[in-house]
């Protein structure tokens, strides 16, 4: 289950993804990640290709690292802690804040954090919500 600001979320609603924090209770370590609640697919009709959305599987998603993966193989889903820092209108807002909160937790830096590697490319353009 995920939750945000308390309270389990079931329904994306509005929002095309968000960033998240998963939490090892057994030993305390943790990954910033972001995730998106769809995803684009291709389809051809009568010689056209047609987009269509499709549910991603963020209700079951445990993150990409392969050492968070390992770990929630051997404790078990139980426990591990599945919280979104952030819920997002855009594919390019959620990419700064995934870098914003793994570069403000100082991810690469402690051994508290799984992350390995922090990636982004985010343009000023990507950003209109900062604008406000």
């Amino acid at each position: 289950m995920w939750f945000y600001n308390g309270e389990y979320i079931d329904n994306p609603g509005d929002y095309v993804g968000f960033v998240y924090i998963i939490t090892n209770q057994t030993n305390g370590r943790k990954y910033i990640g972001k995730k998106n609640f769809y995803f684009s697919k291709t389809r051809t009709i009568k010689g056209k290709k047609k987009r269509y959305k499709v549910e991603s599987d963020w209700q079951d998603y445990y993150g990409s690292n392969k050492e968070l993966a390992a770990d929630v193989q051997e404790h078990g889903k139980e426990n591990f802690k599945r919280e979104i820092l952030k819920l997002c209108t855009t594919k390019g807002e959620f990419s700064y804040f995934e870098a914003k909160y793994q570069f403000d937790n100082n991810v690469l830096e402690s051994d508290e954090y799984y992350n390995s590697w922090i990636m982004c490319r985010i343009h000023k353009k990507h950003l209109p919500f900062m604008k406000k």
